[in-house]
């Protein structure tokens, strides 16, 4: 129906954690997990659509727009939508210090190592302009959530023997793949921590209504999205262009 959220590809999802399970323990230990490329279908230009979801808590199950100041801070669940195509999940994180206050995040440049490149990074949103998004497959090798995920502050013990700095370099933690040890740096637009990844995450450019506390997704900055000739091709359009449902993953 057409004032009804699109629901944004759950079987694509389970599939892709499915692969992602089986070469986490297949005998390939910390495998390859390739984003799965469709068929060019595409879009001429950069929708704008609002973010829909079914808050933590409720009880109706009824898909609502994101309130950007209710959206939990430091979030340790993963939260995917997908934009600007079927097959595309970005990450929706709120950042915040270690005592989960959030923290305005500035514009800032990015260099792509693998060019040369540098981008200026869209910065935070939101009230507290503390609201950031990425694209959710590494630009390594196309691993996807739950093997790369974004580690709050208070997680960022879990990493020691990989980040090449303390905990304190990276006040608002990290977004970390563990395929092959990538780590991006989301207060600085996904730029680079770790290698061998060689370029950034591709970064969304949200909007935010503050008449409404709602967001919108309307366009990309930065690497084309892994897998793809294009962002704009290589997949299918959401059946709604208006309304974009988010899915919660848990990580344990």
């Amino acid at each position: 129906m057409a004032d009804e959220p699109d629901v944004s590809r759950r079987n694509f999802l389970k599939t892709l954690v499915g692969l992602s399970a089986v070469a986490a323990v297949g005998g390939l230990g910390k495998a390859v997990v390739q984003n799965v490329v469709t068929p060019s279908v595409g879009l001429s230009s950069f929708p704008e659509t609002v973010l829909y979801w079914v808050p933590p808590g409720s009880n109706s199950g009824t898909p609502v727009p994101v309130k950007a100041s209710e959206f939990p801070v430091n979030s340790p669940n993963i939260w995917i939508y997908y934009y600007p195509l079927t097959d595309d999940p970005n990450f929706l994180i709120n950042l915040g210090n270690s005592s989960n206050v959030p923290q305005k995040i500035s514009p800032v440049p990015v260099t792509i190592d693998a060019t040369g490149v540098v981008f200026q990074s869209p910065g935070g949103t939101g009230p507290n302009g503390s609201i950031v998004s990425f694209s959710a497959i590494c630009q390594h090798l196309g691993c996807v959530p739950p093997i790369i995920r974004y580690y709050p502050p208070n997680q960022l013990s879990i990493l020691s023997s990989i980040l090449p700095g303390p905990a304190s370099d990276y006040p608002n933690g990290v977004i970390h793949c563990d395929c092959h040890g990538s780590t991006y740096d989301p207060s600085k637009g996904a730029g680079i921590i770790t290698h061998p990844t060689y370029k950034p995450l591709p970064n969304v450019i949200l909007a935010w209504d503050p008449s409404t506390d709602t967001l919108a997704a309307k366009n990309m900055k930065g690497p084309t999205i892994y897998g793809k000739s294009s962002d704009l091709s290589g997949g299918t359009p959401l059946s709604n262009l208006q309304k974009t449902l988010m899915i919660q993953m848990s990580v344990g």
